[in-house]
């Protein structure tokens, strides 16, 4: 089993950054961000392997970065260039074993 802990949320004006983190109770091969606005989908933000292969969904490739630390078992999401529609609740995810492990959530909100 893996547990996560994200933290780096808020509220920000539109244009602006906000960092990510999560940290995970072991190394996980792959990890990434997924976000939910109200009344849409979870949807996949960003991903990462531990060997650094990356992938982004096209609504946020050149403005948002994601990256881990493998010793710290931590996981981080760059976010600039905000937009009102990045609002959502972003989550951290874990695929392990065949199985999704889903950290609390974290609310970005962007104001226009």
């Amino acid at each position: 089993q893996v547990q996560l802990v994200e933290s780096g949320g808020g509220l920000v004006q539109a244009g602006g950054s906000l960092r990510l983190s999560c940290v995970a109770s072991r190394n996980v091969f792959s990890m990434g961000w997924y976000r939910q606005a109200p009344g849409k989908q979870r949807e996949l933000v960003a991903s990462i392997t531990s060997f650094g292969i990356t992938n982004y969904a096209d609504a946020v490739k050149g403005r948002f970065t994601i990256s881990r630390d493998n010793a710290k078992n931590t996981l981080y999401l760059q976010m600039n260039s905000l937009k009102p529609e990045d609002t959502a609740v972003y989550y951290c995810n874990a695929y392990l074993a065949m199985r999704n492990y889903w950290g609390q959530g974290t609310q970005v909100t962007v104001s226009s």
